[in-house]
């Protein structure tokens, strides 16, 4: 079964239901294709890093309503094993970590990439927007830095990011991790694990009656 994610590397619930996502593959019995498409919550450049809680209080209303989100989304992080630290991130404009991680699926480490960078902004406090931090992390799993450093440098890779933009606009995706399931089939969200598992049994139905 094909899978698409549509995704956003600075979306908590992306990173999220990505561990959900690769949880309910690992329990699936049947064999499936794992793809990641670009989505950005937010295209508005970044002239200059700022603390990612500073921006988001700007957006949603000060820091008592930021610091009431981030809390909530952190606690249910942790219950999936995963540490989100929002007082290091970095807010970051993702087109260019969106275009580094379809140049590391061509390596055929997209999956890899993205978990990369997920920790990264919301673990670590990386600087997303510098192209040499997203080069280390392409160096950190085994990828050659000078040559990922030179694809940035590039404007290679950016039409077909754009094109994912254009596709999720037509599928009418408009909120993230959108995941669709042999084509034709989404769930919205970061459901759990043992919802998504459910999804991809029953569409394997589905598909297997209408052959």
């Amino acid at each position: 079964m094909e899978i698409e994610i549509w995704t956003d590397v600075v979306c908590p619930w992306c990173y999220i239901g990505k561990r959900r996502m690769d949880s309910a593959v690992a329990a699936y019995p049947g064999d499936v294709t794992v793809t990641y498409r670009a989505y950005q919550l937010d295209p508005t450049p970044v002239r200059e890093p700022q603390p990612l809680v500073d921006a988001l209080a700007a957006k949603f209303g000060g820091p008592e309503q930021v610091t009431a989100m981030t809390s909530r989304v952190t606690d249910i992080a942790a219950a999936d094993g995963l540490r989100l630290d929002f007082s290091r991130a970095v807010a970051a404009n993702t087109f260019d970590t969106h275009r580094l991680i379809r140049w590391a699926g061509s390596h055929g480490r997209q999956a890899e990439l993205l978990e990369a960078a997920h920790r990264a902004h919301f673990t670590d406090g990386v600087d997303l927007n510098s192209h040499d931090a997203l080069a280390g992390l392409a160096a950190e799993m085994g990828l050659d830095a000078a040559s990922a450093r030179a694809y940035l440098a590039s404007s290679d890779g950016a039409d077909e990011v754009r094109a994912e933009f254009a596709a999720a606009r037509e599928l009418g995706v408009s909120s993230v991790p959108t995941f669709v399931l042999a084509g034709k089939y989404a769930v919205v969200g970061a459901q759990d694990s043992a919802t998504l598992l459910a999804a991809l049994e029953q569409v394997a139905r589905r598909e297997a009656a209408a052959a």
